[in-house]
C-alpha cells in the first residue's frame, strides 16, 4: 500500500513540475511578464511607450498660439523616445500627487522642469540634470519701489505653486516664511494672483518668468525682483527608484548633447544660457 501511495505522489510532483516548468519555459509571454516585473525599461519598450507626467508650464510643456503642445521638455522629451524606440504619451498631473501617479505607474517619469533634491532623491531616481534654473519673486512693476528684498515682502500676501521649489523657497526664508503665503495648483496661477491683485508676489521658476513675464508678453505689467535670486537648482527627469530605464536615458541625453540636437531645441526655447553643458 505504502508503494503504490508512493508512486502516486511521486507522479503527482512530476506532472506538477512538468507544468510549471513548462509554463517558465514555453510560454514567452509569463517569461516576457516576469522580466518586466523587475525591469522599467522591458516595461516601457514591451508597451511601446513612455508615458510622460506634465503640468502646462512654459516654456517646458505648454499649447501654443496654433493649438501645437510644444516646449523644451515635448522636444526633448520626443528626441529622447526616438532613440529609445517608443513613443511619448504625454499625461497631464496633479503636481501634488506626481510621485504617487508614478508609483501606480499610470505615468512612467515625471518631465516638466522637474527640480532635483534630496528630499525626492529619497523615493525617486533621476536623470542626469540638464537645465540650470532658480528661484525668484514676480511682483506688479507698480510696486518695484515697494518690494526689493525678501524683508519687504515679510509682510505680503505670497503665493507658490504647491509641492514646488518656490513653496520650499518661501519656507526657508527667514523673512519669506513670515508672510501670508497661500498655495496655487500651478505656476500660471500665481502669476494671475499678482496680476489681479489677490497676491503681491508669486515666487517660481525663472525659466517660466523669463519666458511669461514683461514688455510684449500677457504680463507685461509684471517684472521680477531684479537680483532677488532665492534658490539655484537643477532640472532633471523623475523616474521610479531603481529604474533600469536611468542609464539608457542618460546615454541619450550625452549623444543629444553631442550631436547638437539639445542646444537646438534650448536656442529655439531661449533656455541656451541655462542649459548644462
Amino acid at each position: 500500500m505504502k508503494k503504490i501511495f508512493t508512486l502516486i505522489f511521486a507522479a503527482a510532483i512530476g506532472l506538477s513540475c512538468f507544468a510549471g516548468c513548462a509554463t517558465e519555459k514555453d510560454d514567452p509571454a509569463a517569461s516576457q511578464t516576469a522580466e518586466q516585473a523587475d525591469s522599467d525599461l522591458a516595461y516601457v519598450k514591451n508597451n511601446g511607450k513612455l508615458v510622460i507626467g506634465y503640468t502646462e508650464y512654459q516654456p517646458m510643456n505648454y499649447v501654443d498660439d496654433n493649438g501645437e503642445f510644444v516646449g523644451f521638455d515635448t522636444e526633448f522629451a520626443k528626441a529622447v523616445c526616438e532613440k529609445l524606440g517608443v513613443e511619448p504619451e504625454f499625461v497631464k498631473i496633479n503636481w501634488d500627487t506626481k510621485e504617487i501617479s508614478l508609483e501606480a505607474k499610470d505615468i512612467d517619469c515625471i518631465w516638466n522642469g522637474f527640480t532635483i533634491d534630496e528630499e525626492r532623491k529619497e523615493n525617486l531616481d533621476f536623470s542626469e540634470p540638464y537645465i540650470e534654473n532658480k528661484q525668484v519673486v514676480v511682483i506688479k512693476k507698480d510696486n518695484k519701489d515697494k518690494y526689493v528684498d525678501t524683508k519687504s515682502l515679510s509682510g505680503a500676501n505670497l503665493v507658490a505653486e504647491i509641492s514646488s521649489a518656490g513653496e520650499t523657497a518661501i519656507k526657508e526664508d527667514e523673512n519669506l516664511s513670515k508672510a501670508n503665503y497661500v498655495a496655487v495648483s500651478k505656476q500660471t496661477d500665481g502669476l494671475l494672483e499678482v496680476k489681479s491683485g489677490t497676491a503681491d508676489a508669486v515666487v517660481l521658476d525663472y525659466t517660466l518668468a523669463f519666458s511669461m513675464v514683461g514688455d510684449g508678453t500677457d504680463y507685461s505689467d509684471l517684472m521680477m525682483i531684479d537680483g532677488l535670486d532665492l534658490a539655484v537648482e537643477q532640472y532633471g527627469i523623475g523616474f521610479r527608484k531603481g529604474s533600469d530605464i536611468v542609464p539608457e536615458v542618460n546615454k541619450i541625453i550625452e549623444e543629444l548633447k553631442a550631436d547638437g540636437t539639445l542646444a537646438e531645441i534650448a536656442e529655439k526655447y531661449e533656455l541656451t544660457p541655462n542649459l548644462i553643458k
